[in-house]
């Protein structure tokens, strides 16, 4: 019996958040699947000068943060955990299939032109075999030549990338100098100088290709926002928005407001969000963190599904005598044509939820469709200090998320934890500290019928209330 309904519970999860003739919610808006043989557009052109981002509007009531508190299950049990949608900045995964916000297009002749020019004049090489060029998602790579697996399709010396030896080197890393600030902060911080120093900006050629906003949902009108409404990516998107708000109030206050030689102009959380948008939408996954740079002409490469190699596309390697000339080199991972686009696998671990977050795509690839599902210890829990001492032991918290992705077995903790969480009644003999080191092992199999029928019902009533958000059904939209 235990054993049937562990199963059921699984089977239970799976089928409210994927099975196509169970009456989940969806989106009220139609959205069409992904073309494999045109790779979703990676980003805007610029439409002005780059600092004129989109008009900023107030996202008060677009929103909802849930706590899904389920009642109280068995007498003599205590309060079951609580599940809620995560409302910290943090990569989230669900499933949704959202479109991009507006069509691209490139950037002017002239601007691609002077642009060519810039990266030649600087040393970066090709070896003639790709061209930045427009294609249908805006700008990207195209090869001048037949090219085979492995071939290096540009590389770019140091001296081009805006990362935070620029930053050092130039005016306002002095100014910097002594802070504490986050990589990412510091680079933005620089895009916005250079930007508006216009022609005098030693990047100048760069900044005027990069777009004006990509198609992330952060840059979506609250009108567009609503087509998401209910979903984890909505309110991870509202509270990165809220983080880089955060963050560009401290940098106004102790850097922008006191360095007016530096930002003569008005430098507003539009024009911040943007060089947010642009570092989260064009920084190759390998170069996060300290090691965040911006990549001219190589970023331009776009993505494509249909390169599943788990290889990098990439590599930072010395050039010329002893090789002290630091270059990033760019390889293509397919065979490619002469005349077609160069892609790359922007990361195959991403969900859809952290594609539409960074670039502004989805792809109907059911690997990319999971859901984060969040647990937490509830602090009014009686056997509190104790079931977060043994979560503490094994590795985990007060609170754990754990991901459901279609198709793929539960997380190998999830039902261990939750068994945790809604131990009580005659099982909460377990929690006594004679048991602390072994429970663990314990709660791998079922524990009593009380406590797997507590584990269903927790999560029944999680799914029901996460779902309850949409405001369409399946059935609705499709049908």
């Amino acid at each position: 019996m235990h054993l049937t309904l562990l199963f059921g519970g699984a089977l239970l999860i799976i089928s409210i958040f994927h099975s196509p003739n169970s009456p989940k919610r969806t989106n009220g808006r139609r959205l069409p699947s992904s073309n494999p043989n045109s790779p979703p557009r990676r980003a805007r052109p610029p439409v002005s000068s780059p600092l004129r981002a989109p008009r900023r509007r107030t996202m008060a009531g677009a929103v909802h943060h849930h706590h899904l508190l389920p009642p109280r299950l068995l007498s003599g049990y205590p309060q079951p955990p609580r599940l809620r949608l995560p409302l910290r900045p943090r990569p989230l995964r669900l499933h949704p299939r959202v479109a991009s916000a507006t069509a691209a297009s490139a950037p002017s002749d002239a601007a691609l032109q002077e642009f060519r020019r810039w990266i030649s004049s600087h040393g970066a090489d090709t070896g003639g075999a790709a061209s930045p060029a427009a294609v249908p998602e805006g700008l990207g790579l195209v090869a001048a030549r037949g090219l085979s697996r492995g071939e290096v399709v540009a590389e770019v010396p140091k001296k081009l990338w805006i990362d935070a030896d620029a930053v050092a080197a130039s005016d306002l890393g002095r100014a910097l100098s002594g802070g504490d600030l986050r990589p990412w902060v510091a680079v933005s911080l620089l895009l916005l100088r250079e930007a508006a120093r216009g022609a005098h900006s030693p990047w100048a050629p760069y900044l005027a290709i990069l777009p004006s906003q990509s198609d992330s949902t952060i840059f979506w009108s609250e009108e567009e926002l609503l087509e998401i409404q209910g979903t984890q990516l909505l309110s991870t998107t509202m509270g990165v928005k809220e983080y880089v708000q955060s963050e560009f109030d401290n940098v106004e206050a102790e850097i922008i407001s006191k360095n007016k030689d530096l930002f003569p102009g008005t430098i507003t959380f539009d024009d911040f969000l943007w060089a947010f948008g642009i570092l989260r939408s064009r920084v190759f996954t390998g170069l996060r963190g300290d090691k965040l740079a911006l990549i001219p002409l190589a970023d331009l490469v776009n993505h494509s599904d249909d390169i599943t190699s788990k290889e990098a596309s990439w590599e930072i390697k010395g050039k010329g005598l002893f090789g002290r000339d630091v270059v990033f080199s760019l390889r293509t991972p397919v065979d490619v044509k002469s005349g077609e686009q160069i892609y790359v696998q922007y990361d195959l671990d991403k969900s859809n939820a952290e594609l539409a977050l960074d670039y502004g795509f989805t792809k109907s690839n059911s690997s990319r469709d999971s859901y984060t599902l969040t647990l937490e210890i509830s602090e009014s829990d009686p056997f509190y200090d104790d079931k977060l001492d043994i979560a503490e032991l094994n590795g985990l918290g007060e609170t754990a998320y754990f991901d459901l992705v279609l198709g793929e077995s539960l997380p190998p903790q999830m039902l261990t934890y939750l068994r945790l969480l809604c131990l009580g009644g005659t099982d909460a003999f377990l929690l006594e500290a004679l048991f602390r080191n072994a429970v663990w092992g314990h709660l791998e199999l079922p524990v009593s019928f009380d406590n797997e029928e507590a584990i269903c019902q927790v999560i029944r009533n999680a799914c029901k209330s996460a779902l309850s958000a949409y405001h369409t059904t399946v059935e609705e939209v499709y049908l």
